[in-house]
């Protein structure tokens, strides 16, 4: 597996000052210090490369990926509680149905990202999820369905598909729910329960 290099620099960017080390090539080395309680090494330990079976949570990821861009990924860590609370725990079904109230209510969320943009392209990317949904049974069907992919076809893909869904984008959201390798080093000791979670790149 190739190492996390665009996760281990959103990393950096928030906690340059705080590496006592010498520069990281991974995330898992990255994350490796930090205390247990802190947000990366949570969602390294827990989340990072994990499949992921429920259609909400995989619309979740990617719309946390998307509010990513332009930021760290520190900064998404640190909201995403309030991410869940404001797009009702990331209910495809209820984020579809969004009306302008809805985009106001979000743009004046404080503990949201408030990029007009970023909120369009999520309530849509809601509406096209529940077409794939109809389509192929769920959002995950849908992603077996085209797996493997390179990973350029894939970020054609998405962007043929979704809003605001950039080569990074695509890529983290690939990694991170295990249809793309990369998320862990082989010697990171989570790399084995990532295994055990069977992702979808073990299957080609």
């Amino acid at each position: 597996m190739q190492p996390d290099t665009a996760r281990v620099q959103l990393l950096l960017y928030n906690h340059t000052s705080k590496i006592d080390m010498e520069k990281p090539k991974s995330y898992c080395e990255a994350v490796a210090h930090l205390d247990q309680t802190n947000v990366h090494r949570i969602y390294h330990d827990t989340a990072y490369g994990f499949a992921i079976e429920d259609d909400n949570e995989l619309f979740e990821r990617l719309i946390l990926e998307i509010n990513q861009a332009g930021l760290s990924w520190t900064t998404i860590l640190n909201k995403q509680k309030n991410f869940k609370k404001a797009f009702h725990y990331f209910s495809i079904k209820k984020v579809a149905l969004y009306k302008e109230t809805d985009r106001q209510r979000l743009l004046n969320d404080a503990g949201i990202i408030r990029n007009r943009l970023k909120i369009d392209a999520a309530i849509h990317n809601a509406t096209v999820t529940l077409e794939l949904q109809k389509e192929f049974g769920s959002f995950k069907k849908w992603l077996d369905n085209h797996h493997p992919k390179t990973k350029q076809e894939w970020i054609k893909l998405f962007k043929n598909t979704f809003r605001f869904t950039g080569g990074e984008i695509v890529n983290e959201f690939l990694v991170s729910t295990g249809y793309l390798p990369g998320s862990h080093i082989e010697s990171c000791p989570i790399n084995k329960k990532v295994i055990k979670s069977k992702p979808p790149w073990l299957k080609k």
